[in-house]
């Protein structure tokens, strides 16, 4: 049995399990947070939402990848973190929209909303933990699931503060930080992806 592939399509089959438990999760909250952040008029929620889509999508482009070459892993990395930056891109032009014309932010529902994507992402952080160091499509779905869980704590304090301050700025700030945090992870993981795709070009070659 040492020269079969029984390994790759355990580990493969793992992987996919997880990708889809993932994706399912990350769907159904951009739609709960988009409608509730709208609602809301929540900068952060509409971020946050934003930003689980775009998890949604690196999943969905994991799982594509799932059982394909090294190349296509890191291509599929590659477009995700594109997908990212756009999305990122996009958010922080509704934050200046929001700067210029103002928001009214209901602060209970932010931090409703912010617990239940907490408990979600926290979730889908402990599904991806073991694939944290495998394959470069893998990173990439931690890198996410990581920064998630920080943007929710965020957006929860940001709640809390246009509570207690009367003001729509901390929630305009939190959203802005979530941007900023969409950009980054869109930058670090096209990195990984250059780097990976570098590699697997060298042993073609070689």
């Amino acid at each position: 049995m040492s020269g079969c592939d029984c390994e790759f399509e355990a580990r493969d089959t793992s992987q996919k399990k997880t990708l889809y438990v993932l994706l399912a999760i990350n769907a159904f909250m951009f739609f709960f947070e988009l409608v509730l952040g709208l609602i809301a008029e929540s900068t952060g929620l509409i971020a946050d939402s934003i930003d689980m889509f775009a998890d949604a999508a690196v999943y969905a482009v994991a799982l594509y990848a799932v059982s394909r070459s090294h190349l296509v892993k890191a291509n599929a990395a590659f477009l995700s973190g594109i997908m990212l930056i756009l999305l990122g891109g996009g958010i922080f032009v509704d934050i200046i929209r929001r700067f210029i014309f103002g928001s009214d932010p209901a602060s209970f529902l932010i931090m409703g909303v912010g617990f239940v994507a907490l408990i979600a992402n926290v979730i889908c952080l402990f599904l991806i933990y073991k694939h944290r160091k495998g394959e470069v499509h893998m990173r990439a779905s931690w890198i996410f699931s990581k920064n998630d869980v920080i943007a929710n704590l965020g957006v929860i304090v940001s709640g809390l503060l246009v509570y207690l301050l009367g003001s729509r700025y901390p929630d305009l700030i939190i959203g802005s930080i979530i941007t900023f945090v969409i950009l980054h992870s869109g930058i670090q993981v096209i990195k990984e992806a250059l780097k990976e795709r570098a590699e697997c070009i060298k042993e073609v070659k070689g």
